[in-house]
């Protein structure tokens, strides 16, 4: 939505299709806000429209108290988008800057500093720094509310340099001090989860993973219940009732994801009859780290699993216009393509297969210092799998090494001609790791032609067949291996 008349009538009628595409900032109030935000719209000649929550704040203005713009989903757009700005977007929102600097993201995108800052101003109206200050601040709002953790112990959880840095952002932010954004909590308990020590997991981070428009939860619970490893993740509980956990392997410790599914279409509710302008909701989901400064990354992490930040509006349009499809959009509204929570493990999975990758976590991952029910390790580093033959070894080698890289802000094509490259990896294995651990959503199966109106979203297409019966996942159809292969020497 690029025309400023459109955006405005966009927040007339409060429609959360957009919340997270755009904020508005009122002059008259110093606030701005998400385009659903339920207060009185303001008049045209006091709004300012941002591309990003940064923008907002770096124009002045401070985050509303009743709409929480800071809260709502990513954009769709970082996700579809495979340029320099796209992959800047997803490495800051993987907490790239807070650990490495700007430097380290330039470097990562092939950049200098300058040309980062320049393209993300140009695109977003806010620098790296500024993207990277937002998302701290929501991190510490979280924290604050969420966890009974010491102010201090936040700010540099957060990511902040210093406590004044701290103070100073999230008055800016929310003109409010942390210990009052903190009392002004609606719900506090005594119990709220505080630090058990250097090492020991934080009691559950309780989370609201916010999506736009319908989502089809049952149908991506069903895939990580297909694909679940014994020890690396689990899913509990009765179809349609589902928790799903995993352990995750994050850059300062280590944590548990529990995230619970949504009964029915509507939050609370089962319909069968989704409006076209559903206003969206949330996973449950609770986060337990070794280090909060983890927070922000095992958060994003887990909405690329779930394809939290998807438009599923863009998506159901273009492919309901399809004879084929259109049914299967109808009965299944807001499907979407699920991610990986973490892209390396993804793709050892998806190359040996669950019995194999069940047999690799019990040999070679790391044991969790205390199991969490049924969860006692985490997914092998691939360094500890570069000893393995072929076809494992070669991946292992070429991810340890750096000449395959699968993070967030990886350039796909490269990232799919290098895994072509090694021996003994097969189209369809490489299809599955683009879509799953690149998140690419417009990956067409190899070999088979699919029609070019499918496009920019031939993942989603596949999904909807797979999900209807139409089609196997692409790992069930790569050749067949041996059902053990040699594993890295011990």
């Amino acid at each position: 939505m690029k025309d400023e008349d459109t955006r405005y009538e966009a927040v007339r009628s409060r429609d959360g299709r957009f919340d997270g595409e755009f904020f508005f900032a009122v002059e008259t109030t110093g606030v701005y806000c998400r385009p659903s935000c339920p207060a009185v719209t303001p008049k045209r000649e006091n709004v300012q429209f941002h591309a990003s929550a940064a923008a907002a704040q770096g124009a002045g203005f401070r985050a509303c108290r009743r709409c929480r713009p800071d809260a709502v989903p990513g954009s769709a757009e970082w996700n579809v988008r495979a340029d320099a700005v796209g992959r800047a977007m997803r490495l800051i929102g993987d907490g790239v800057v807070d650990r490495e600097g700007v430097a380290g993201l330039a470097v990562r995108l092939g950049y200098s500093a300058r040309q980062v800052q320049r393209q993300l101003s140009a695109e977003v109206g806010a620098g790296p720094v500024a993207l990277a200050r937002a998302q701290r601040a929501h991190t510490a709002r979280v924290l604050l509310q969420t966890t009974g953790l010491p102010v201090t112990e936040i700010a540099f959880a957060a990511g902040f340099a210093s406590v004044r840095q701290f103070n100073d952002t999230i008055r800016a932010v929310y003109a409010m001090t942390p210990t009052g954004l903190r009392a002004a909590t609606p719900r506090r308990t005594t119990g709220m989860p505080t630090g058990g020590g250097a090492g020991t997991p934080t009691a559950g981070i309780p989370l609201r993973l916010a999506y736009r428009g319908p989502y089809r939860s049952t149908a991506l619970f069903d895939v990580l219940a297909a694909e679940a490893v014994p020890g690396i993740d689990d899913l509990t509980g009765e179809r349609g009732h589902r928790t799903y956990r995993r352990t995750l392997r994050l850059p300062y410790g280590t944590g548990i994801a529990e995230v619970d599914e949504v009964p029915g279409d509507l939050r609370g509710r089962t319909r069968v009859h989704v409006p076209a302008r559903h206003p969206g909701g949330w996973l449950d989901a609770r986060l337990h780290l070794t280090d909060p400064r983890d927070l922000t990354t095992a958060v994003q992490r887990l909405r690329r699993l779930f394809d939290l930040d998807a438009d599923p509006y863009a998506v159901d349009e273009r492919l309901g216009r399809d004879a084929r499809l259109a049914p299967l959009v109808a009965a299944r509204p807001g499907l979407r393509s699920p991610g990986a929570a973490d892209p390396e493990e993804y793709a050892v999975r998806a190359l040996v297969g669950r019995g194999a990758a069940e047999r690799l976590a019990r040999a070679y991952g790391k044991a969790l210092d205390a199991p969490h029910g049924t969860l006692t390790h985490l997914f092998p580093e691939p360094s500890a799998l570069a000893g393995a033959d072929r076809p494992l070894g070669p991946l292992a080698t070429a991810l340890a090494d750096g000449t395959v890289r699968l993070d967030a802000g990886a350039d796909r094509d490269d990232a799919e001609a290098a895994l072509l490259a090694l021996p003994g990896m097969d189209t369809r294995t490489v299809a599955a790791i683009r879509t799953r651990a690149l998140g690419d959503p417009d990956v067409a199966p190899p070999d088979e032609a699919v029609p070019d109106a499918w496009r920019p979203w031939r993942s989603y297409a596949l999904q909807h067949l797979r999900t209807a019966g139409g089609s196997e996942p692409y790992p069930d159809k790569r050749p067949t291996r041996p059902t053990r292969p040699t594993w890295p020497h011990s």
